[in-house]
């Protein structure tokens, strides 16, 4: 009898060790990896119909998991899009734009942002890649801690590009400290005046790997030009064409450091953004040159972070979000010949606009969502934003939002989960003027001055300015050729009508 019992007993911890444990599984929030692809059109993956280049990892993602056919940026240019996507805040509520490498923090440290949320949740969080998104107070003392920065808005760990690659510093910053920087040689930044510390475009285009544009032609740090002026740091120096590797590294190991726990990982690329330098084990991997060239240097970067979560055991309990910061742009300001090479490639797919326009292609993004355990693949059209993010994130993790968290985002977990087709009812679209989604429905604000500023012309780029308002029905007109607003007047002003609500909401 004493042995009965005593396996009875023993036999009765193992069920309950294993029902506990079944439980336990089922409540396991899953690891959320955020792939985060500066500049990458909606056409300039294989999936989406790229030519000239393949994208194999990429389209591995898409063949496992979702591809969206509509999902959008908050905004066509980086910094708004990247605050909009952290906040959950649309960029224009806090005059969001593009920033100087030297600008100051422009996410308030009281606001909840992604990061702070997830913590609440449970995650290790950590940036890896490009920020943009400002640094310290104003007067970053770059020898020193730089803050506030990524700890102060919910990053438990960072390592960045504090802006972009064509900005000064040319540095990198490790949980906001330069990383390899001699106390001897300390750095200076300047937007403002010019420094005597390293060459300067301008006078030395002998020194040029590319050249480029008056606007880009500051100080010269491995044989590129960059905006701003830059003295001191050379040994802290970053080697352009090293990028990808130091940051797929740093994001491998960050996996690596936290795979026990839910951790999430904003990996933020800085391909394909210009100046593109391309990798000698990426040169000519397209027909299409350096821009070609990179897209599949991103890849490599894709499948790099997709191997590291098999390797450890952890993809089937991993969700990555595969997209882009803005539309694609051919001339940036460096002389790469990508117009000329771009051949039959259509970098916005069958959309019209690019980076800095308020037309489809500035912000319908290339969007990829993967996690093996609970996602089924296919394709999805459901209307999203990536403001919509952080909420629909917070539904997963079981997280409450307070009333001042994340005003502008929605909860559309299922739609990113692939369990509806429901999006957004309306959706606002930032570049330099605004536009509004109902449905097929496209909107565009008329501007009074539609003049188109010189610094734009030069890009090549039809940002979408008109005096008059704009109708397209995206269903019948993907291209945005047929202006049709006096046909459909009611529409016109029931449009015009939401988005004067959003914009002059104070939220």
């Amino acid at each position: 009898m004493r042995i009965l019992n005593r396996f009875i007993y023993v036999s009765t911890i193992v069920l309950t060790l294993t029902i506990f444990d079944q439980v336990n599984a089922q409540e396991k929030k899953p690891n959320i990896v955020l792939i985060y692809v500066d500049d990458l059109g909606y056409g300039d993956i294989g999936v989406n119909g790229a030519i000239g280049v393949k994208t194999p990892n990429v389209d591995k993602l898409a063949k496992n998991g979702i591809n969206f056919t509509d999902a959008h940026a908050a905004a066509a240019t980086c910094t708004p899009s990247r605050y909009s996507l952290l906040t959950g805040q649309y960029a224009f509520r806090n005059k969001a734009s593009i920033i100087n490498g030297d600008a100051p923090l422009i996410i308030d440290t009281d606001m909840r942002t992604l990061p702070d949320m997830l913590k609440d949740a449970g995650y290790t969080t950590g940036v890896v890649g490009k920020w943009h998104l400002g640094l310290g107070d104003g007067n970053a003392n770059w020898n020193d801690v730089v803050k506030p920065g990524p700890k102060e808005v919910g990053f438990d760990y960072s390592f960045l590009i504090p802006a972009t690659g064509d900005r000064v510093p040319t540095v990198f910053l490790e949980n906001q400290r330069v990383v390899g920087l001699d106390a001897s040689d300390p750095i200076t930044v300047s937007y403002i005046e010019r420094l005597d510390g390293y060459p300067i475009g301008t006078e030395r285009p002998e020194l040029l790997k590319q050249h480029t544009d008056i606007q880009h032609l500051g100080s010269i740090t491995n044989g590129i030009s960059r905006i701003g002026y830059m003295k001191g740091g050379e040994s802290a120096l970053w080697v352009d064409e090293k990028i990808p590797f130091v940051l797929t590294d740093k994001a491998n190991e960050f996996i690596d450091i936290n795979k026990r726990n839910p951790f999430f990982l904003f990996f933020s690329l800085h391909d394909i953004h210009q100046p593109r330098i391309a990798h000698v084990n990426f040169v000519e991997a397209s027909s299409m040159g350096p821009r070609g060239d990179v897209i599949a240097q991103m890849d490599w970067c894709v499948g790099e972070v997709m191997k590291k979560l098999k390797n450890l055991g952890i993809s089937d309990d991993t969700m990555i979000i595969f997209t882009s910061d803005n539309g694609p742009i051919l001339d940036d300001g460096y002389l790469d010949y990508a117009r000329e090479l771009v051949g039959d490639h259509k970098p916005g797919g069958p959309y019209r606009g690019s980076k800095y326009s308020v037309y489809e292609a500035g912000t319908r993004m290339p969007t990829i969502v993967t996690w093996p355990k609970e996602i089924e693949p296919g394709t999805n059209d459901a209307l999203l934003s990536q403001v919509d993010i952080y909420a629909s994130l917070a539904a997963l993790v079981g997280q409450k939002l307070g009333k001042k968290d994340a005003p502008d985002s929605e909860n559309h977990i299922g739609a990113w989960l692939g369990k509806s087709k429901k999006g957004r009812d309306i959706m606002l679209e930032e570049a330099y003027s605004y536009a509004l989604r109902m449905g097929d429905y496209k909107y565009i604000k008329p501007k009074k001055n539609a003049a188109i500023p010189e610094w734009i012309i030069k890009k090549f780029v039809d940002p979408g300015f008109s005096s008059e308002a704009q109708l397209f029905d995206l269903k019948v007109d993907p291209s945005e050729k047929n202006n049709i607003a006096h046909l459909r007047p009611e529409v016109v002003q029931k449009m015009q009508k939401e988005l004067n609500n959003i914009l002059q909401d104070k939220n």
